[in-house]
This record gives C-alpha cells, structure tokens and sequence, in this order.
C-alpha cells in the first residue's frame, strides 16, 4: 500500500506501508508494572460551540475509548491534562466526565484528576483559597466513589511564597482524602504557568519539598507522577521514597528504560503517550511479566521516536498527535478537537506521525488508515 506525502517543502515523494499491526494482547490481573493510560476527550464536531465557549464532548466515542483502554488490562488517568484538562475542558465538565467513567466502568482501575482549575489563578489571594479549591474537587470526585490524582495547581504556584505553602496546602488536602493518592509533579515543559512548583527553580531544593510533603502523609500517598521529561531526575527522586510509596513515570521519552528498571528500582506509569501505544503497551509488559526484558525493550524502544514527535516542543499541544491517531485508528469518526486544538501543529507533523505508527505496527486497520491520511492531506491541498 502506497500514497505520495508531502514533505516540509511540499515536495511529494512515496511512501510505502510496511508495518504489521500489533495483535492485542491484554493484561492479566496481576501485571509486572502498574499501568495507567492518561485519555483524551473526543468533541463532538456537530456542537454549534465557538472555540472559546464551553466545551461539548461527543460522550458514546469518549466512553468507548476508555473501553478500549480497559480491555487492554490497562489502567485509566481520568480528566488529566491528555484529556485537554485547562486546555478546553473545563472542571464542570471534567466532572461529569469522571461521573460517567465511573458508572460505565465500575471495576476498572481508574484515577481521577483532581485540581483547582475552576480557581482562576488571578482570583487566588492565598494559600487558603487553593486549599478550598482542592477540597471542593475532592468532596466532589471522592462523592461519586473516585480515587484521586492531585494535579499541580497553578493557582497555588501563583501565591505560595515558600516549600512552606507547599507544605500547609498539601498535608490539609491529604488530610480529607479517604484512599491513597497519586500526587502529580508537571514539569513547565508541559505548564508554563507551574513553573518554580514545590517552592523553589532548582530540581535539588523542589526535591526536597516534594519528598517532605510525601513523607509527612505517606498514608495518604498511593505513589507520584513526575512529568520532567528528565530520566536522571526521575530516578534520584524514585531512590528517596518512602517504602511503599510508588514512583509513576510521566516521561514520555525514557520510559522504557525506567519502566525496565535498575539493579536499585523501577518506575511503575501514567503517560499519555499510552493513550495511543495502548496495544504495543499491552504487549510490552506481558512480555516483562514472563521475564522477556528483551522482548520487552524490543517492543517499547523503538516507539520512543514517535513518542519524542508527538511531544516535541511546544509540549503542551501533544494532545494533536495523540487524538490524530485516534482518529486514524477508527477511535472515533473526525479529527476535532475541544477549542480547534486540531489546528495546533503542521502537516508535517502528521504525516511523519503517520509513518512511524506504520512502522511501529500502531495502525490497527492500515486500509482505513490511509483513506483518513488522505483526507487530511487532501484538506491541505495535496491532490
């Protein structure tokens, strides 16, 4: 199967598939790592909704997905920032989103963003306003039966003043969590506006701070997403932490190294690359838990290529790459997203997406596939 993509230049040049897609192969109950797979949202393209209106999600393609996701033996990170959490979809309805996870999926292994983004951080005074924020979506997401991830907040990294703050907001938030927690450390690679978080700009004090607010609630603490895109960091901060307290890669660029571990450790995940390696996650590590590490690398190492383009700088908008796969993989019928997100970032883009999926063997149904890359191509002008 061949078709003519562009390149930068738009010069056309073909390109022959040449992958086998990955036969699913789902978790059993007791995986070699704990898995989660951060989801994105699918909008609804029939909403009569301006890009800067509330947001109207297409629920039965949102819900099946997740579906998907737990056939695979995979975990769920719900209403995270994969699911454009901040970036077009709102606490309401991130809400709801949980409540509906939660009632179509009530044996599934899921974990709940929870945050303080319906708090302005323009509208935070001081620390007390955050922990009010923290604990509404607590009360709110604990309600419905939902386990929690504390997300970063950008309103507390707007008004604390020290790793004090940091310290105060955290253990009184813990304090009325009913189940063990997974706290997230979001790198400003991924929000800018989280810049300085826990405190302090240099990795070795925010360290410090983050560790303290762990081991002052260590009961209340499941593990700790660290989003830093910094392997080394991951592993000095994976090296202090409490017994029984889980460390969950969020680099979506290492993370078969730190998933395969050292002599020391290894890193369980929640990555929103997974959204879209679902099916070669699900292979990977049942070949870990038979004690295929080969087998293992072999499967993940070669995705990192891919992962590296989807989150290539700005960060933020990786969230493109991701739905564009969905929408290539027969996930859902269109390419919209919340807020025209779809719009950030260029063809090339896309077609090099295109082709390492291909290779990857990631394109569940490659005839299908190649009439939606030529759709788009089309939408550009590419005859």
């Amino acid at each position: 199967m061949t078709l003519m993509l562009p390149d930068a230049t738009g010069a056309l040049s073909a390109y022959s598939l040449k992958g086998t897609p990955i036969e699913p192969a789902p978790l059993g109950r007791d995986p070699a790592r704990v898995i989660f797979s951060a989801a994105h949202v699918v909008a609804d393209p029939f909403a009569d909704a301006d890009p800067s209106g509330p947001s109207v999600l297409d629920w039965d393609k949102t819900l099946a997905f997740r579906r998907h996701l737990d056939d695979l033996g995979l975990g769920i990170a719900e209403a995270m920032d994969t699911a454009q959490r901040g970036m077009g979809l709102d606490w309401p309805q991130a809400l709801e989103l949980i409540k509906r996870t939660t009632s179509e999926l009530p044996d599934a292994l899921v974990f709940n963003g929870c945050g303080t983004d319906h708090l302005l951080p323009e509208d935070a005074d001081n620390v007390e306003d955050v922990k009010r924020a923290y604990l509404e979506q607590v009360e709110a997401i604990q309600k419905v039966g939902g386990r929690l991830i504390l997300m970063a907040s950008r309103a507390l990294a707007r008004v604390a003043t020290s790793p004090k703050d940091y310290l105060d907001v955290y253990s009184e938030v813990l304090a009325a969590c009913d189940q063990p927690v997974i706290l997230h450390w979001l790198g400003d690679m991924f929000d800018p506006a989280l810049n300085g978080y826990w405190g302090a700009d240099a990795f070795e004090q925010a360290l410090d701070s983050a560790l303290a607010v762990i081991e002052q609630s260590a009961d209340k603490v499941d593990g700790i997403k660290i989003s830093l895109l910094d392997k080394d960091k991951e592993i000095v901060m994976r090296r202090r932490l409490p017994e029984g307290v889980k460390m969950y890669t969020g680099d979506d660029f290492n993370y078969p190294e730190l998933i395969a571990g050292d002599d020391v450790g290894y890193s369980h995940a929640l990555l929103g690359i997974f959204d879209p390696l679902a099916v070669a996650v699900g292979k990977a590590i049942g070949q870990l838990g038979s004690g295929d590490v080969q087998g293992f690398r072999a499967t993940l190492d070669p995705t990192v290529p891919l992962a590296r383009l989807i989150f290539r700088a700005p960060t933020q908008y990786y969230k493109t790459g991701v739905v564009f796969l969905a929408w290539l993989n027969g996930h859902q019928d269109h390419f919209v997203m919340l807020g025209g997100a779809q719009a950030m970032r260029p063809l090339p883009y896309f077609t090099e997406i295109f082709k390492l999926a291909d290779q990857n063997g990631l394109l569940s149904d490659p005839d299908l596939a190649t009439s939606r890359m030529k759709t788009l191509l089309e939408m550009y002008g590419v005859a």
